[in-house]
């Protein structure tokens, strides 16, 4: 500088704001030992490539706009309430948004036979309504959450919501293919799938999900939050 004086040093290392997304773990209770689906993620991706992960991604800005067949379980909406940012999506938009990337990814079509509406349907849910269905909230239920630790540069704040695979009213075959985000799915036990290969979130997202299924699909215990703190996940609850 002309006045000899260094400029200050800017880290670039600045904390990256979450982006809100959507997870659902549905289990399989018609056998006597109950089942999760996984998905493996396609190995070419830049996030978590390989990984076995639940179905879910980024919450966009039309799972508010969709007529669901529906309402959101109201202790559930009240969880999805606490601790939020002011920006954070509506509890509503967040239970969608897991139904849709459900659909968009596995083909599972969590819904209800419903009239075609004449109001106009959001692009992302149109292959959804078009099968004759609007998206089924009430039976989810909140899990757990989530937030991407702050030194990473992408980040997410990730709600998990768990259901009875029995919510599933509709199946589009061959969505999981090898060019497909997910290039396999499988149901398995949760002992089974914490042993594939998945991200330290997921591993502790699927015990939860083990405490949940003893205590029944519909209980309505607090939701576990996890956060990056002291270079480790620390669990609370909402």
């Amino acid at each position: 500088m002309a006045d000899g004086v260094s400029a200050p040093i800017i880290s670039s290392t600045r904390s990256v704001k979450p982006k809100a997304a959507s997870s659902l773990i549905l289990v399989d209770t018609t056998q006597s030992v109950p089942r999760v689906l996984m998905g493996r993620r396609n190995a070419s991706l830049r996030f978590m490539p390989d990984k076995f992960v639940f179905p879910g991604g980024r919450v966009e800005r039309e799972d508010r706009d969709i007529t669901a067949a529906d309402t959101l379980n109201e202790s559930v909406a009240t969880r999805l309430g606490k601790r939020n940012r002011r920006d954070a999506p509506e509890p509503r938009t967040l239970a969608l948004a897991a139904i849709r990337e459900t659909f968009e990814e596995t083909g599972l079509l969590i819904g209800e036979k419903a009239t075609p509406s004449k109001t106009p349907v959001p692009q992302s849910w149109r292959a959804f309504v078009e099968l004759g269905f609007l998206p089924r909230i009430g039976d989810l239920r909140f899990l757990a959450r989530a937030v991407t630790p702050q030194h990473l540069p992408r980040r997410f704040d990730t709600r998990f919501f768990i259901a009875n695979a029995a919510s599933i009213a509709y199946r589009v075959e061959g969505v999981a293919h090898a060019d497909a985000e997910l290039v396999e799915l499988r149901w398995l036990p949760i002992a089974e799938a914490s042993e594939l290969d998945v991200g330290n979130i997921t591993s502790s997202i699927l015990r939860e999900a083990a405490q949940r299924i003893t205590a029944g699909l519909t209980a309505d215990p607090p939701a576990a939050f996890f956060t990056y703190r002291n270079r480790r996940f620390s669990r609370d609850e909402l």
